[in-house]
């Protein structure tokens, strides 16, 4: 099996797919071919891969490749294109803002030697710890002749240099050019990259590793004057890039058929010196690596809401800087998107945003108000700074006031919050107890649960619901804790704040009040009580 680069690409030796609207110097679609056992035994044999193959992704055992349908990848794309640019660069979208001095926040697969040097050794499941390496574990349900299509998506960074032209006819690098009303700056862009991987899940129990090599390359964009004179220049760069992809389906015990599959992604670049600064790594690095996943004739089973047969297996998943949920349509489980930001399953873009803003953890409204605000000098800085910053610009000064009006807010579902004909005694209760008037504080108020009644120092054993809460509170499985607070809400609803043992931080969120929330029902009482502080 095979992906080469098609024949009118050669010459530029630019590996790529055709990304999102409005990405950044988006190319070329791989085409798929089959390398045969002579032309592999060629490859094997061959100290360097000539320029004609030089954008390739082959298999360490040749592999007769199938047509490889999209339509479950693309409809999970959305989504994963807001995972690819979180963080790109945030409101006011400037380059000169402080945010957007230190990029690159998530997914960062940095060259291994350079990281084993720069102490980068974290292999919790947190995306934002850069690391030469990512490792994926989810569990499906398929036969041996399913069909497993993988999806390794990332961006590579492409250094934007402003070049004026000198009186001898060279050019030298500078921080800005200003010519015909426009700003060009100097400015790390990126490009997204796609690669796919299709085998049989026969094929994968022993183990496969797929190799990945993007080419560096050169765009020149001449800028002159209004006389057509020559004015400068701005010169896009990219830097080789190289990774491996290993890929292997397992048996897990449980008491029905069910498969681990593993999907370990590496950046094996070996030209990056040691000692180099970030910025000079970044070059070589995989940023905002993550993985889609298929089965045909298969299902993948959720990790944050197994069924109670496969809860065993599901725990001995290792995700290691990102983590695996489902994807699609609810009530589907066909596509499973591993990203280095951790969502809930089947994760969705609210129908109401018109477009990405970089920050998906903020508010469209808030994001696109504050974007209308900014000055003349300040859009056009944005502009220069970026054309996917120029491109919300417009598109948040083109919208309509019905577009906006949306972004205000979205009711879901409703239900009635108090039935009919029950007692409003309970309703009462939840109301009083925001007040003073019946002497309930948190700091007072007490809950019982498992014949334990817990109040502020209270000892606790945290078993969070797998359903219906915080993805991230899954981590805090089994850790200990002490009560702080409890709370009544407007329903009637009684919630335990608690700090969490060992945390360095415990005592500034107890000062701050950012405590960790669960439900009676998550907690397990235990001996002992911490002196209240």
């Amino acid at each position: 099996m095979g992906w080469l680069v098609s024949a009118d690409l050669v010459a530029g030796a630019e590996g790529g797919r055709v990304g999102s609207p409005g990405s950044v110097n988006a190319v070329v679609t791989y085409r798929r071919c089959a390398l045969t056992a002579r032309r592999r035994d060629w490859l094997d044999q061959s100290d360097h891969v000539p320029e004609q193959v030089s954008a390739c992704f082959w298999e360490e055992v040749s592999t007769v490749q199938t047509h490889c349908p999209t339509a479950l990848f693309d409809g999970a794309e959305a989504l994963a294109d807001a995972i690819l640019y979180e963080g790109y660069l945030l409101y006011p979208y400037r380059r000169s803002s402080v945010k957007n001095r230190v990029r690159w926040q998530f997914g960062v697969l940095v060259p291994p030697a350079w990281g084993e040097a720069h102490g980068l050794v974290d292999s919790s499941v947190a995306g934002s710890a850069e690391s030469s390496w990512q490792q994926t574990e989810c569990l499906m349900e398929a036969q041996d002749t399913a069909i497993v299509r993988i999806r390794l998506r990332f961006l590579h960074l492409q250094r934007k240099v402003t070049e004026r032209r000198t009186t001898d006819g060279g050019y030298r690098p500078v921080d800005r050019i200003e010519v015909g009303g426009r700003t060009e700056l100097s400015f790390d862009e990126a490009v997204p990259r796609e690669f796919d991987i299709e085998a049989p899940v026969g094929d994968l129990r022993p183990g496969r590793r797929f190799h990945v090599c993007v080419p560096g390359g050169e765009d020149v964009e001449p800028l002159v004057d209004d006389r057509g004179e020559p004015l400068g220049r701005v010169v896009r760069r990219r830097w080789p890039l190289s990774a491996s992809v290993a890929v292997s389906a397992v048996p897990s015990p449980a008491p029905f058929r069910l498969l681990r599959l593993a999907v370990r992604v590496e950046n094996t670049d070996r030209t990056t010196p040691a000692d180099s600064p970030r910025d000079e790594a970044l070059r070589c690095c995989l940023l905002a690596a993550h993985t889609l996943c298929t089965v045909s004739r298969g299902r993948f089973l959720s990790l944050l809401d197994p069924p109670e047969w496969a809860a065993q297996a599901a725990r001995e998943c290792s995700n290691v800087h990102t983590f695996p949920v489902l994807a699609g349509a609810p009530g589907t489980a066909d596509v499973v998107l591993s990203a280095p930001i951790i969502l809930y399953d089947h994760p969705r873009i609210a129908p109401e945003s018109p477009g990405d803003l970089h920050d998906a953890t903020e508010i469209d409204e808030i994001l696109s108000l504050r974007t209308l605000t900014l000055s003349d000098a300040e859009k056009r800085e944005a502009r220069a700074t970026d054309p996917r910053a120029a491109a919300i610009l417009d598109r948040v000064d083109a919208m309509p006031p019905e577009v906006l009006e949306r972004l205000h807010g979205a009711i879901r579902s409703l239900e009635p919050v108090h039935q009919p004909g029950d007692s409003a005694a309970g309703l009462e209760r939840a109301r009083s107890g925001f007040g003073t008037d019946v002497g309930i504080t948190p700091a007072t108020e007490t809950v019982l649960v498992a014949g334990t009644l817990l109040s502020r120092g209270s000892r606790v054993r945290l078993r969070p619901r797998r359903r219906g809460t915080d993805a991230h509170d899954m981590f805090l499985e089994g850790r200990t804790g002490r009560v702080e607070q409890v709370l009544l809400d407007i329903d009637g609803t009684r919630f335990l704040a608690v700090t969490v043992d060992d945390d360095p931080g415990a005592e500034l969120h107890q000062w701050y009040g950012r405590l960790r929330h669960f439900r009676p029902e998550e907690v397990e009482p235990l001996p002992g009580e911490v002196e209240a502080r």
